[in-house]
């Protein structure tokens, strides 16, 4: 089973603000995907599918950001996952908007996300898929820009790259971080020559 899980605060307030991107990334894939969200027994909602015969899991956290982590470690213990079976999905302010990178482990970069999930599950070794946002707020405006809600304009930059990241995340479904390492490579190969 592969989870992916996407960052973002709830509720209709956050919906489309930048530090939302995860969510919004996993609601668009969930809808390509006829799948529906439904409360878990834990701090997440979840919507469970599968492509080509090989499960998945989608998963975002009732936390908020900062506490991520809560909601990860609960989806983690109950399926028995590996940290390399994990996938999350993130907002990046160092990463121009439309544009997205992959990160195959580390650290936080930065983000109190990924902070608290690595935190929370003691293990820096799990694959993201980080989504620009920029950082065009001055300083100690960081907090108000990323909750604020994308421009048009960034909107529409958003999804001029959801289908290459659906790629991605349907390679990490079907071969783990292999798949998403070879298909992002790919991805970049084109980008290098200009298709």
């Amino acid at each position: 089973m592969k989870i992916i899980v996407g960052l973002g605060n709830p509720g209709k307030r956050y919906e489309k603000t930048r530090h939302n991107a995860g969510f919004i990334f996993l609601d668009s894939f969930a809808t390509l995907h006829s799948l529906k969200f439904s409360p878990s027994k834990h701090d997440y909602y979840q919507a469970r599918g599968s492509i080509n015969g090989n499960p998945f899991l989608l998963v975002k956290p009732v936390t908020y950001v900062n506490l991520s982590g809560n909601a990860v470690k609960s989806v983690l213990d109950e399926y028995g996952a590996s940290p390399e079976e994990l996938l999350v999905v993130h907002d990046e302010i160092n990463l121009m908007p439309g544009t997205f990178k992959v990160k195959k482990n580390g650290g936080d970069g930065g983000h109190n996300g990924i902070s608290s999930i690595i935190y929370a599950i003691e293990n820096d070794n799990f694959p993201r898929i980080r989504i620009g946002i920029g950082n065009s707020f001055r300083p100690g405006e960081m907090a108000d820009f990323v909750l604020e809600p994308f421009t048009k304009e960034e909107e529409e930059l958003l999804s001029g790259i959801m289908e290459s990241c659906f790629v991605l995340m349907n390679s990490f479904v079907a071969s783990g971080v292999k798949g998403l390492l070879d298909a992002n490579s790919k991805t970049i190969n084109k980008k290098t020559n200009g298709e």
